[in-house]
């Protein structure tokens, strides 16, 4: 890709799949992974990181179905500089319409000499064989010269020159451990394009990380340097203390944009609330009450004077509108005696497209639910959908429970939980409490010894019939693993995520298991 016929206009790479799927306990299924990037998609994004294809089969089944099944955005894999790496890359990304290799290699000395054990002339070496290999199979390459921001800046130019000769349409400065001030990073990247005047000729992007609450800051004052790409996550995560936050980034340029000279992007506003809220269910990872943007309290007002003054005009303490990024009233959308048809139609409504088997499962579902509450919104519905989509083929699912619980004696939980064979068995357990103990019963019922190391329920709508959203984070044989459950039943929920994190863990024991077998490296280097 050259630069963008547009100067003012900004690329947005999504990253939420690739370096926030690496956010510890997160472990999103193939399905899952389809279903954050076709709201990327809805989102507008120019760009989809949809993984790391050689980290794991599983991981390069979803990149090639996101390649395969999702339209618009250009859809990238990473890749280290081994041949291994862009050949697993490329398969996994050669069916989409608008394929990219990503590959990168570490230029500061501090990662040359202690992780890579190398030298400067291999990394050069390495870094032209790799743009060259990919650019063999693909048009589109960006090249990464890893922790940037702490190398030689004279190397890296060289570096990023030798990948620009080779074919490199995109090159990314990553501030990779979060280390850089803003005006740093402005210098930095003003020496960068004088030491290599063809980066005015392709795209220059930025990959920031927070770990000093800086990332947001720094990409901006990269794009204010010349960068057109910005890569960022939904919600800001990703490794340690994770990545610019997309939502952020997109709202600063689009608030601002008056006084940017016309710098902005092409993402659909409306659909940032929808695209947080759909990650943090899926990733368990919540967002802070107030989080910029998509926060609960984002837009909410506790002061007399700040509420007075919003009552009467509502920029004089708003500098956004809620409904720009889709944060608008939660309408009811359905009630009890709503049939298939009027549930169909309300999830087109809401971007998603069910019918057959789902579209079943998601009414038998909806009916459940309807039968508890008496009004049925349109966040439940969102977060009833996507639970429904969490089971696979393969994986633990809960069946059914019952649990005998008083203040006078422990609690009794006996459970039935079908097997990735399909077989049901059952367990029962007396724990602290009725959730302790239903927890124990699912390790019973499967023979696993897994270790709960966190448990978060949280409302997804207010109200004393409210579906309750839990989220667990377990132990199995050193591997972490989330997962979420939803129901009107608050132990049911707690429940679906334990089966759910157990199904995820086992997984990737199994996976880093078959690494070894093969002797393949389960623990890949850092990453951009």
């Amino acid at each position: 890709m050259s630069r963008p016929k547009d100067p003012t206009k900004v690329l947005i790479f999504d990253t939420t799949l690739r370096d926030g799927e690496q956010s510890p306990g997160i472990s999103l299924n193939a399905s899952e992974k389809l279903e954050i990037a076709q709201q990327l998609a809805r989102l507008g994004v120019d760009v989809i990181e949809a993984g790391f294809p050689i980290a794991s089969p599983g991981d390069f089944e979803a990149v090639q179905t996101i390649a395969r099944e999702v339209d618009g955005p250009i859809i990238t894999g990473l890749s280290r500089t081994q041949t291994a790496d862009i050949d697993a890359a490329y398969e996994a990304v050669k069916d989409s319409a608008r394929p990219r290799i990503h590959t990168f290699i570490s230029t500061s000395d501090i990662h040359i000499e202690h992780q890579l054990k190398t030298t400067r002339e291999d990394v050069k070496g390495q870094a032209r064989a790799a743009v060259a290999h990919a650019r063999s199979l693909v048009e589109d390459v960006e090249f990464s010269p890893m922790d940037a921001t702490r190398a030689d800046i004279e190397f890296t130019a060289e570096v990023c020159q030798i990948a620009i000769d080779e074919g490199a349409t995109t090159i990314n400065i990553p501030d990779t451990v979060g280390y850089t001030m803003p005006h740093e990073f402005t210098a930095y990247l003003g020496q960068l394009l004088a030491f290599v005047p063809d980066l005015a000729e392709i795209v220059l992007s930025v990959h920031c990380h927070d770990d000093l609450g800086l990332a947001v800051a720094n990409s901006f004052a990269g794009v204010l340097a010349g960068a057109r790409q910005v890569e960022c996550a939904i919600n800001g995560i990703g490794e340690r203390a994770g990545n610019a936050s997309l939502e952020e980034i997109v709202m600063l340029l689009h608030t601002r944009s008056d006084d940017l000279n016309g710098l902005h992007c092409d993402v659909v506003t409306t659909e940032l609330a929808r695209s947080s809220r759909l990650v943090s269910r899926l990733t368990g990872y919540v967002v802070q009450p107030n989080k910029a943007i998509v926060g609960r309290n984002a837009f909410a007002h506790e002061s007399g004077i700040h509420q007075d003054g919003v009552l009467k005009e509502r920029t004089t303490y708003e500098i956004m509108d809620a409904t720009t990024v889709g944060l608008e009233a939660n309408s009811i959308v359905l009630g009890k005696h709503s049939g298939r048809h009027a549930l169909q139609k309300a999830l087109e409504d809401l971007g998603f497209q069910v019918s057959g088997q789902v579209l079943n499962q998601a009414f038998k579902r909806f009916k459940q639910v309807a039968d508890k509450k008496k009004q049925v919104t349109a966040m439940d519905l969102e977060a009833l959908v996507t639970d429904e989509l969490r089971d696979e083929m393969g994986a633990y699912t809960l069946e059914w429970f019952d649990v005998e619980a008083s203040s006078r004696r422990p609690p009794h939980a006996k459970v039935g939980v079908r097997t990735p064979d399909g077989q049901e068995v059952e367990g029962s357990f007396v724990g602290d409490g009725p959730i302790d103990a239903v927890f124990q019963a699912i390790n019973a019922a499967t023979q696993t010894d897994a270790k709960l190391r966190e448990f978060r329920v949280e409302a997804v709508t207010g109200g004393q019939d409210a579906l309750g959203e839990v989220s667990v984070v377990l132990e199995l044989g050193g591997i972490s693993a989330s997962g979420q459950g939803m129901s009107t039943d608050i132990i049911e929920a707690a429940g679906r995520a334990y089966v759910r994190a157990l199904s995820n863990a086992q997984r990737r024991v199994l996976s880093d298991e078959g690494d070894r077998q093969d002797g393949g490296d389960p623990l890949l280097s850092g990453t951009p």
